[in-house]
């Protein structure tokens, strides 16, 4: 299998008992952009936390690997060192620590022994770059995590974090949701410009065409159901938003 290739086969997944995920399969390659798109309640949200190994969430057919690994061996921050990043649709804040110094933390956990870690005053500058990747003023590096940030703030502050990890695959739940037209413009191209540096894969999880006309996906997939209903092109986003889910209830 080819480097940093995310290959999901007949994925099965219970969420307290309940069936959620069907039979899922999915390819994502380096540099692709794969949009997931259907109604309330598909299995979307589902698909990224079972692949980031939140404990709710039960595989109990099927397999998933990552760069040749199998990703149900393996912990959440152990996936996360292999490089995914899940950007949430509901970030959380968190007291006591500062952005910043989030940021920094989380960095330096990814360096390996033979690499000096980011000091305070250093890593200072490196933050306000990324922060200015999606026009957020270097005020929020000193305050906590998500500590009263707006919705669109929140958001773009996950773009800051997946900007900060440089992961290999990013899974985005959702991540233009709440967002005005300007806070929109400003994630989708510090997506964007992530992506182009880095050349990772991307799975786009979302309702509305708007995040696609910023980012073109290469893949749309209908997910009803708990599995994907159709795949295509873009074409299917300008039918799903003239005609919506209708056809695959």
């Amino acid at each position: 299998m080819s480097k940093n290739v995310l290959k999901i086969v007949g994925l099965t997944v219970e969420v307290g008992g309940k069936e959620i995920l069907k039979d899922f399969s999915l390819t994502v390659k380096p540099g692709e952009i794969h949009a997931i798109m259907g109604p309330n309640g598909s299995g979307k949200s589902t698909l990224c936390y079972a692949l980031m190994g939140h404990p709710r969430y039960k595989i109990v057919a099927g397999t998933v690997e990552y760069d040749g690994k199998n990703m149900s061996q393996l912990r959440t921050d152990e996936r996360a060192k292999l490089g995914i990043f899940l950007g949430f649709q509901y970030p959380q804040e968190v007291a006591g620590i500062t952005f910043g110094n989030f940021l920094r933390q989380a960095v330096n956990l990814r360096k390996t022994k033979e690499e000096k870690p980011y000091g305070a005053a250093e890593y200072f500058k490196i933050a306000e770059s990324l922060l200015a990747k999606v026009k957020m003023e270097s005020k929020f590096i000193g305050r906590g995590v998500n500590e009263g940030f707006s919705g669109g703030e929140k958001k773009r502050a996950e773009i800051v974090q997946m900007a900060a990890l440089n992961p290999s695959l990013a899974l985005l739940d959702e991540i233009d949701s709440g967002l005005d037209i300007d806070a929109l413009k400003a994630v989708a191209e510090g997506i964007a410009a992530v992506q182009k540096e880095n050349g990772m894969g991307l799975l786009l999880i979302t309702h509305y065409q708007r995040l696609l006309r910023y980012l073109k996906a290469d893949f749309v997939h209908v997910m009803v159901g708990g599995c994907i209903a159709e795949s295509g092109g873009m074409e299917l986003v300008e039918e799903l938003e003239k005609n919506g889910y209708k056809k695959y209830a």
